[in-house]
């Protein structure tokens, strides 16, 4: 009898260890919903339905993966929609529902000072002031929004989204791998896990560069120039503007998630750069005549 009641414990055993493994596949399998999708409009459209239903219809596990994947497709890019669905679940039954949603608002927003964002994780802040664990997670996402102090950010789309940085985008999915067991990682002993997302920070202004004459050094060089949300203008005849509703800086000037950035004076000045981000080399048009 002894021998059947220890063969039944280890049978109960590995049906527990297949059951956890199974969760943790479904974990997974959302996320890489996200991370397929995120590389262009149409894929985070048809995804975003995708996690409207895994959210009614999906197993425990897979739930507490949509908070994660939404943030994954709309790294530092604040969607207003988005913000109202993340918004209902840091208020879910499930804890760890909860707690993916609030880390999930922090990625969503990172270094963009997103007003509305920052006023609903105070109010969060407020709600969950008697429990620590959560108040550390709404913490961290305060520190996320307001990464820089709103000059850096954590998207992983580089040249005008036409590449995805492969650091940038394996910290942020190693970062949401861990928060399949956020109690054991991060708000267990190895907080400082969350350095992590450390590599995928880069500053997101543009800086332009001219060499003076006579000189070897590169020094900054003020110009005005227009940013505005990118439009594709790809086999469009003529030379189509390639961003709309734009608004005239001098630089440096700062870049969100899905701007462009343009020079106002093309015939004066020339971009050494393909694409307008992070430090740009100008020189002056040889052929320009005032």
């Amino acid at each position: 009898s002894s021998g059947s009641g220890s063969s039944s414990r280890e049978q109960k055993k590995k049906e527990k260890e297949a059951a956890v493994g199974k969760q943790q596949s479904s974990f997974v399998a959302v996320l890489a919903i996200a991370l397929i999708a995120l590389a262009e409009e149409v894929g985070m459209s048809m995804a975003h339905r995708n996690l409207e239903h895994i959210l009614q219809f999906g197993n425990k596990a897979a739930r507490k993966a949509v908070p994660l994947a939404y943030a994954l497709l709309h790294v530092s890019d604040p969607e207003v929609a988005l913000l109202d669905t993340l918004g209902r679940l840091t208020h879910d039954a499930n804890m760890e529902v909860a707690h993916n949603a609030i880390l999930a608002l922090g990625i969503m927003g990172a270094g963009t000072n997103h007003a509305r964002l920052a006023s609903m994780l105070r109010q969060l802040s407020g709600f969950y002031a008697k429990d620590s664990t959560t108040l550390y997670l709404v913490r961290l996402a305060q520190g996320l929004l307001h990464l820089g102090k709103g000059l850096l950010t954590i998207a992983p789309h580089r040249s005008d989204r036409t590449l995805v940085s492969n650091v940038a985008l394996s910290c942020l999915a190693g970062l949401m791998l861990l928060c399949s067991e956020l109690k054991e990682s991060v708000l267990g002993s190895s907080h400082w896990l969350m350095y992590l997302l450390v590599p995928a920070i880069r500053p997101r202004f543009v800086v332009t560069l001219q060499q003076e004459k006579g000189k070897e050094k590169l020094e900054q060089k003020p110009i005005s120039c227009h940013v505005g949300q990118s439009v594709d203008v790809v086999g469009q005849a003529g030379k189509p503007r390639g961003i709309t509703g734009f608004q005239t800086h001098n630089t440096p000037v700062l870049l969100g998630v899905g701007e462009r950035c343009e020079l106002a004076n093309e015939q004066k000045y020339i971009s050494l750069a393909p694409v307008n981000e992070g430090f740009v080399v100008i020189k002056d048009n040889p052929e320009y005549q005032d």
